[in-house]
């Protein structure tokens, strides 16, 4: 169960992690393209990216820092959208202690069969995986929400953001920022450029629509937390902003 720190909201449920059936759309889920965008890249390379995910865990400290940024607590729920091969279980597992339950949602069914894969070996029971669209969550309440470098797959981070403000009183997003260093900002135009279909970039300068797309991240957590703190990462190029209690109605 969830702790008692949230006021009642209107996407609030009984139980924490309950699936939703039905309800209307969101601002994105009207776009089912951009869901199939996403599974068909990250499909592609789920293999790949389980292997290289794993290997740069610790680099940076970004992972570190957001799952210190959740503030979780023994026997807290946290929803992990885009939880991919399931690379931030670990930590986020030790964080809520045996007590407390980790829900991974992803939209690519090939990462989420390796998650699943890494859950059975170790043996994790408090850890459930759920295969969903991060723009029209499949689960109603949580203690805290984390996304990393997800945002700016979406064409309406704020939309999105927000939705999943109103599921937790603490959200952590981690992003790319392109504001660091001229070989950094290069290698992450490079990275954006290859993957230009995952990204839905087109002949636009793809720093400047990650740029965009983080900034209205941080947008959504400003206009609905109360209090919203952030830090940056490998030369500036990745921002974490974590968004604590809800706004006064």
């Amino acid at each position: 169960m969830t702790r008692d720190r949230r006021r009642p909201r209107s996407r609030s449920a009984a139980r924490t992690g309950e699936t939703r059936s039905g309800g209307g759309p969101s601002a994105a889920a009207a776009d089912e393209s951009a869901a199939h965008r996403i599974q068909r890249g990250y499909a592609a390379w789920a293999r790949t990216y389980d292997w290289f995910a794993r290997a740069t865990a610790s680099v940076g400290g970004v992972r570190a820092g957001c799952v210190r940024a959740l503030d979780l607590e023994p026997g807290d729920t946290v929803v992990e959208f885009g939880c991919g091969p399931g690379v931030n279980v670990p930590a986020l597992r030790e964080a809520v202690g045996p007590t407390g339950r980790v829900v991974g949602v992803d939209v690519t069914g090939a990462m989420l069969d390796r998650a699943r894969g890494l859950a059975e070996r170790r043996g994790w029971e408090n850890v459930a995986f759920v295969r969903g669209d991060a723009t029209d969550p499949p689960v109603r309440s949580a203690d805290a929400v984390l996304a990393t470098f997800v945002t700016s797959l979406f064409s309406d981070p704020y939309a999105v953001v927000s939705d999943w403000c109103g599921l937790a009183d603490t959200v952590v997003v981690a992003a790319f920022a392109p504001r660091g260093s001229r070989p950094a900002n290069a290698a992450l135009s490079a990275f954006a450029r290859m993957n230009g279909r995952l990204f839905d970039l087109d002949a636009d300068d793809p720093l400047e629509r990650l740029d965009a797309r983080t900034a209205a991240a941080r947008r959504a957590l400003a206009d609905n937390a109360e209090t919203v703190t952030e830090a940056r990462y490998l030369f500036g190029t990745i921002a974490m902003y974590a968004g604590h209690g809800p706004v006064d109605d």
